[in-house]
Parts: structure tokens; C-alpha cells; sequence
């Protein structure tokens, strides 16, 4: 396993075009298995700063996120295309529907970039369009590794 910093960056614009930012910085961990990248992190920016152990499944063409922790929540985002899930909070369990329209991957050995533009459903009404920026560099000691 490589160590990592994660840098995810979210904008989501509502009906009435309101616009909300969210931006994380994370220690994580990197690995490489079965021709996939795994990203591991502990994401603090969802229920009220409690923690969810974050996996990010970094395919060719599919991003898959599975949260466990303060929520629960597993999502693949592949170009044009659906993916219906639940949400779990403490408060209640949410269904749902992300349509992806733009999905962009460059990944190295260890480092990356990755962007999603998807639209978010929520109980079957539409509740905004999203963008996701996430960026993960290995950090300094395993970049000396690297080189």
C-alpha cells in the first residue's frame, strides 16, 4: 500500500440555482489490484463531521465510492449512464439515482485526477447537477519511493 493525499472538491447547484461548495483533505491509502486503483480515506465532510471510512474503486471507465461509518452509501458513476442506491444516515435511509454525464479518469502508478459531472435524484425527484474533482499524489515519503 502507497500512502496518498486526497483532495475532493464538490459543487452541487439546486433547482432555485443555488450553488454549494464542499472541499476535503485526506491522509489515505493507495493500491493497485486486478488492474484497478483502490483509494481508502476517512471522509469527515458528511453527518455533522463524523467520520465514514471511504473507498474509492478506480476503474478504466467506472468510479464505484462505498462509504461506511456516520453513512452508508456504495455508488458507481460510469459515463451516460444510471445507478440507483441507498443512502443510510442516523436520521433515515435515502433512495438514490445518480445519472452520470461526464466521468474523466488520468491515472498514474500511484497519483491521479478524476472528475464526475453527474445529476442527483433523491426518492425519485431531482434534486440537483454535481460536479466531483478528486485528486490523490502519493505524499512526500512515497514519492522518494517512487523516484
Amino acid at each position: 500500500m502507497n500512502r496518498v493525499i486526497v483532495k475532493v472538491t464538490g459543487e452541487q447547484k439546486d433547482a432555485a440555482g443555488d450553488v454549494s461548495r464542499i472541499e476535503m483533505t485526506a491522509m489515505g491509502e493507495h493500491y493497485f489490484r486486478n488492474g484497478k486503483h483502490y483509494i481508502i480515506y476517512e471522509d469527515t465532510s458528511l453527518a455533522e463531521g463524523a467520520p465514514a471510512s471511504t473507498m474509492l474503486k478506480v476503474a478504466a471507465d467506472s468510479l464505484t465510492l462505498t462509504r461506511r461509518g456516520a453513512v452508508e452509501q456504495k455508488q458507481r458513476f460510469s459515463p451516460q449512464s444510471e445507478s440507483r442506491s441507498r443512502y443510510r444516515t442516523p436520521f433515515g435511509d435515502l433512495d438514490l439515482c445518480v445519472a452520470t454525464q461526464r466521468l474523466d479518469i488520468a491515472y498514474g502508478s500511484v497519483s491521479g485526477r478524476i472528475d464526475v459531472s453527474y445529476d442527483m435524484h433523491i426518492n425519485g425527484e431531482w434534486q440537483s447537477a454535481n460536479e466531483l474533482h478528486i485528486e490523490v499524489e502519493a505524499d512526500a515519503s512515497e514519492r522518494q519511493k517512487l523516484n
